[in-house]
């Protein structure tokens, strides 16, 4: 096996409710807690034995309901109530506390004109517009070249990492912290159901 397969191999695990082996970043990692509670780590930092679920609220759901972690783990396990919504909330914070470095480390901007000078200069990697914003005023800006499209956020969160109380708007450049975003945000898609259609077009969706 050459070493970009072993590459490869390494950052794949397969998920207990699917049975698909797919990449990390298409999973949440859950471990064994305390009192045999499975907490989820979107961060993939907690010690213990990884157990991989797809982003995904159906196959959470199917891991929980049939008791699949309790299996994985040979023993008697208890699961937050909830389950996907704790895993959809906790992803969603870490977006945001990502978005908010980015903008302090001058990655992220927001703002219609801002965001629209960045698209412009070929500055932006990503376009992200909240998920509540108007339909009408949100197809005024289109998806970078190349780039990525994260819809499925709402004003009030991405407002929260600009510390104002709504945005609709925002880009990012590239970057390392960019690059965490777009990965956390395509987990968090397949865990919050959108229910404005008209927010995903065919050239917004993050890769």
């Amino acid at each position: 096996m050459s070493s970009a397969e072993e590459k490869i191999k390494s950052s794949e695990r397969k998920c207990i409710a699917t049975g698909q082996v797919l990449s990390k970043t298409q999973l949440v990692r859950f471990v064994l807690g305390p009192s045999n509670k499975i907490c989820p780590d979107p961060e993939n930092k907690l010690p213990g034995r990884g157990i991989w679920v797809k982003a995904d609220v159906s196959a959470i759901n199917k891991a929980e309901k049939n008791n699949l972690f309790s299996r994985a783990l040979n023993q008697s396990t208890e699961c937050f109530d909830n389950l996907a919504a704790t895993v959809e909330d906790l992803i969603a914070k870490r977006i945001i506390n990502l978005i908010s470095l980015s903008r302090k480390s001058g990655q992220s901007i927001c703002g219609y004109e801002k965001v629209k000078d960045w698209l412009k200069k070929d500055v932006a990697e990503v376009l992200i517009q909240s998920s509540d914003g108007s339909n009408r005023e949100k197809s005024r800006l289109r998806t970078p070249d190349g780039g990525n499209y994260i819809g499925w956020l709402s004003s009030s969160e991405l407002g929260k990492a600009f510390g104002r109380e709504n945005i609709t708007h925002c880009a990012l450049a590239s970057g390392g912290l960019t690059q965490r975003i777009v990965e956390d945000a395509q987990r968090l898609k397949g865990l919050r159901i959108v229910k404005d259609q008209n927010s995903c077009r065919k050239d917004e969706s993050a890769k």
